[in-house]
């Protein structure tokens, strides 16, 4: 990524990163829930951890590929990303999402509803959760709390946002991680999307089956704001438990600030501080080679 690409190429980079991992991920719900098509929740985990990786493949060179406005804000607070840009990005990012969100709504609308009317749900109603999940996201898990028959107190308001928090401070810690230029064990530059992406598949088979993994603010908002609009009303937002904004939406910017921080205070420096050493052994190795 060049320092002098323009902002509005940027930000069309970010729309289009957040779009690309919108449709296939949230659309990888869409099959799930409405088809089938998915068996099992690896499956939708894996789908979702191509997505993110072919979206850094694409739009990384162009924007960073940030594509996360929990990672846009750790990348400001860590990795001297200009805070003057952290707007413009957020708002590309939720615009690509929405525009996701409807893309897949011309898609799958007519399975939608026949979806619903199958299992007896009127949009905007209680229980529609079951339906509106494929936008935005719930805890517990609408689809599995159904199935294993779950009450709301199977996963509390503070349970979800601590797995929200702890799941993006995983991903910032680990993205932080494969894009240091000090830490001589990272992935090739062609590499680390698809270790970024892994990541991904890994933190949504633990955390879905609680809050769906939401992980990006944009990722939820955007598809729920469309929902809203859809005809799930107040059960998209605030939704029938309400907490959206501190569960969906803090805590991944928490989490996301948490794990930036502990990576670049706690591993960081010794990253460093080892990579000096083996320079340093380097050096005399040479010197005696030379002095020999």
């Amino acid at each position: 990524m060049s320092e002098h690409t323009p902002l509005p190429r940027r930000c069309l980079g970010e729309l289009t990163g957040t779009f690309i991992l919108v449709f296939f991920g949230v659309g990888s719900v869409h099959a799930a829930v409405l088809t089938g098509a998915q068996q099992g929740l690896w499956q939708v985990a894996v789908v979702w951890g191509v997505a993110v990786s072919l979206a850094i493949y694409a739009t990384g060179a162009v924007s960073g590929a940030h594509i996360n406005p929990a990672m846009t804000v750790a990348f400001a607070a860590f990795r001297g990303f200009p805070w003057r840009r952290v707007p413009p990005y957020v708002l590309s990012q939720f615009l690509g999402a929405v525009l996701a969100a409807a893309v897949l709504h011309v898609l799958f609308s007519s399975v939608l509803d026949q979806f619903e009317s199958a299992h007896g749900i009127v949009r905007g109603s209680m229980g529609s959760e079951l339906s509106a999940m494929v936008y935005g996201e719930y805890f517990p898990n609408p689809a599995i709390a159904r199935s294993l028959h779950w009450t709301d107190a199977s996963v509390t308001h503070v349970q979800a946002m601590l797995a929200e928090g702890i799941g993006t401070a995983f991903l910032a810690f680990f993205v932080f991680a494969v894009t240091d230029p000090k830490n001589v064990s990272r992935p090739g530059g062609r590499l680390f999307p698809l270790f970024i992406g892994l990541t991904v598949s890994i933190l949504i088979s633990v955390i879905a089956p609680l809050t769906q993994a939401g992980l990006n603010p944009a990722r939820d908002f955007g598809p729920r704001l469309f929902a809203y609009f859809a005809g799930w009303g107040p059960i998209a937002i605030p939704g029938p438990r309400g907490g959206f904004v501190s569960v969906y939406i803090l805590s991944p910017i928490v989490g996301a600030l948490s794990g930036g921080l502990l990576y670049q205070c706690l591993i960081s420096p010794a990253v460093f501080m080892r990579r000096a050493s083996i320079g340093a052994k380097t050096s005399v190795s040479e010197s005696k080679g030379q002095t020999a």
